[in-house]
This record gives structure tokens, sequence and C-alpha cells, in this order.
């Protein structure tokens, strides 16, 4: 690695610790207006119009999505590096999930690299993402389909977490699908031979379900709901549906269960003489791929600032960071804003991620996405790593 990138990190965090202020006031403004997801209106403008102040050329909205934003600054041919920022809330508890604090901790380490871009310190593109509706559907999706990330050398955000910190995150590939039945309505007591039950037609593909789960790998998941049921207790359903959502360790599995799956739904319809119509009702999301060469180096720079590093919490649900894993190296650590065991989606994490602790962990969640950064654009030879590493991983997805 050049010596010269001591001097970047002590020149890029002065710069953190200058406008830390206006990060952390950014943080707690959302988390006192919770925007819910694709209604992140303030929430994205706020944080686009903090990133022009401090001299990036932003784009806003982005894609033709209203609440997305890329901010950009370059200097020349060098790495590319994204920097992603959440800022959706949840429906009646806020920023329960801290993407008010972490999304703030994305955009204060963009502000704390631009010195170095804009004096030619250090060569290449530094792009901070604004990417909406990641409790919903996650914009990331969309991104990464319409190519965003496909060359850059490494995209990475770090998501708030209760007392544990630690790098290898790691998500399951789900899929949201809603299954639909169509039968033919009749009086229930009167003629109801004339009729066809939806209903039955998704309760038959219920118990399809829970005996296929005998037969997939232990780490996939199944669940779902009834949708709807039927009009009145006296019609035989002509229309019900069912939810599900259907998650696996990788993508390439997940599409065989998911064929599977689509097969005894028309089973099912078959057997009760109804019709069945499978769709998604959210995008889908991909797992997280592992990156052990950019995993290893975030590790040490988490350590190195005095971050305790626990164990990984094993899968972690879904989300959209996995589709942005299959474009390109990606990271997602998880940093502790409290000293006390806090659940997120819980008005517990909501009211903690304004207090002083929380304030702490969103700066030194900025000196670590900065020295993480500035590793990228110096050491060559970590650049190829992770690359390689991301190749490797996405090869073996295809032998799951």
């Amino acid at each position: 690695m050049e010596i010269s990138y001591e001097r970047l990190v002590s020149k890029a965090e002065d710069a953190v610790d200058r406008y830390s202020g206006e990060a952390v006031a950014l943080s707690d403004y959302l988390a006192e207006h919770p925007e819910v997801s694709e209604r992140e209106f303030q929430s994205s403008k706020r944080h686009a119009e903090l990133l022009r102040r401090h001299g990036f050329e932003v784009e806003y909205p982005f894609l033709d999505i209203p609440t997305a934003f890329c901010a950009k600054k370059s200097n020349g041919e060098g790495a590319k590096v994204a920097l992603l920022v959440e800022y959706d809330a949840l429906p009646e508890i806020g920023h329960a999930c801290g993407h008010c604090l972490h999304g703030a901790m994305s955009t204060l380490a963009g502000i704390g690299l631009a010195p170095l871009l804009d004096e030619g310190d250090i060569k290449g593109t530094l792009f901070i993402i604004g990417t909406p509706a990641e409790e919903t559907n996650g914009a990331k999706v969309t991104m990464a389909e319409k190519g965003v990330f496909d060359d850059l050398d490494l995209a990475i955000m770090i998501h708030s977490s209760g007392n544990k910190s630690y790098v290898r995150y790691r998500s399951l590939a789900m899929d949201a699908m809603e299954f639909s039945f169509k039968g033919k309505p009749a009086h229930a007591a009167s003629c109801p031979w004339e009729g066809r039950n939806a209903l039955n037609g998704v309760q038959l593909f219920f118990h399809a379900l829970d005996m296929l789960r005998q037969h997939i790998r232990s780490e996939a998941r199944m669940h779902g709901i009834i949708h709807r049921g039927g009009d009145a207790p006296n019609i035989v359903p002509e229309a019900a549906a069912c939810r599900f959502y259907f998650r696996a360790p990788t993508r390439a599995y997940l599409d065989r269960l998911v064929e599977r799956i689509r097969k005894i739904s028309l089973g099912a319809a078959m057997a009760t003489e109804t019709e069945v119509e499978m769709k998604n009702f959210e995008f889908s999301f991909d797992n997280m791929l592992s990156n052990e060469a950019a995993e290893s180096k975030m590790e040490e720079i988490m350590k190195g600032l005095g971050i305790e590093i626990s164990e990984e919490e094993g899968y972690e649900g879904s989300s959209d960071m996995g589709n942005v894993s299959h474009r390109c190296p990606a990271l997602q650590p998880k940093l502790a804003i409290s000293d006390e065991p806090l659940v997120t989606h819980s008005r517990e994490f909501a009211g903690a991620v304004t207090t002083s602790r929380a304030h702490e962990a969103l700066i030194l969640g900025s000196r670590a996405l900065v020295r993480m950064t500035l590793a990228i654009y110096c050491d060559g030879d970590l650049r190829r790593a992770v690359r390689e590493d991301f190749e490797r991983a996405k090869h073996g997805e295809e032998l799951f």
C-alpha cells in the first residue's frame, strides 16, 4: 500500500470531524420526521442538498425514481467506489431500523473524502447513491438491473445494529409471490355442487407446501398468509389468494425451488377444478455474496478503530443489498449504536437513534467507510483480490 495512505486517512477524517455536526443534524431531523418507503421526499432532498453544498455533482431524481439520487466526484482514471445511503422509515415506528443514522454515515464519509478528490490527492471516482425503499420494493434492485453497480470496485454501506458489530453480513435470496385462485361461485347451502371453491385451492396449496418442507434444504424458508379468502360464508368463494415469501441461501437454489412450487400450485388448482395465476407482488431480492478479501480488510479497519467485532448472526432475512453484491464486490457491515441489546424494528431501537451513543457510532462508522474506501483507491493488490473473490463467489452460486 502506498505510504500516503495514513496521510490521506488523517486528512479525510479531519473533514469528517469538521462536518460531523451537519450529518448528526441530518440524522436527527430524519428521525423526527420519518418518511416511509417511496415517500422519502424531504429525506432524500436534504441528503442531496448537503452533498451539493460540499461540491458533489448530484443527479436528483435518479433513474426516474423520485426519491433516489446519485452524487459524484471524479478525479481522472482510477478506482470506482459507491457509498450507499438509505433513509426510508417504517410505518408507525419510524426509524426503527436506523436508516436515518447509517444513511447520514455514508453521506458524512463522502463529505470527508471530497477534499482528497478536489485537491488531487487520489485518482478515481466516488459515488454517493441514495437508495430508497429498502423496507419494501428496494430501489437497489432497480439500480442493479439497470447496471448502476456493474463496473464498481466496491459498493459499501454500514447498517445500524443493536449492541453488536460485525462485518460478514449474510442474507437470503427472496421471492415475494402471490397465488390467485379462480373458481366458480354458487350458493353454499342450496347448490354447492354448482360451485368450484377457490379457497379450497389455496388451502390445498398450503398443505402441499407443508409436505414439501421435508424435501428442501434446511436453510430455506417458506412463510405466507391467506390474502383473500372469499366474500361471505354462504357463497362458494370465486376468488382466493395467498401471499408467500420464499427464501434460500442462493438465487440459483431459490429459482429451482420456486419452479417446484409453481408446479404444486398447478396441482392444487387441478385437484380443486380451479385456475391459478402466480406473480410477484414485490421485487425479488438476491442473497448477499461473501467477499473474503474485502471482509477481512474491513474487519482489520474496524478493529483498528477500537470496534469490538462479534460473531456474525447467520442469515438475516433478505435485503436489496444482495442484488448489489451480484453486480460488484459489496459489503454491509453492522455497527452497534447502543451498549444495550436492541432489536431492530422495535420502538426501543427507534428511540435509540438520536442518543449521544448513536451519534458517536455515526462518526465512527464514517471513519470506517473512509478508511475502506481509501484502501480500495490506494491498494491495487487489494482491488484485484476483492475482484477475484467476487468472481469466485458468483461462480460458486451456480454449484449450490
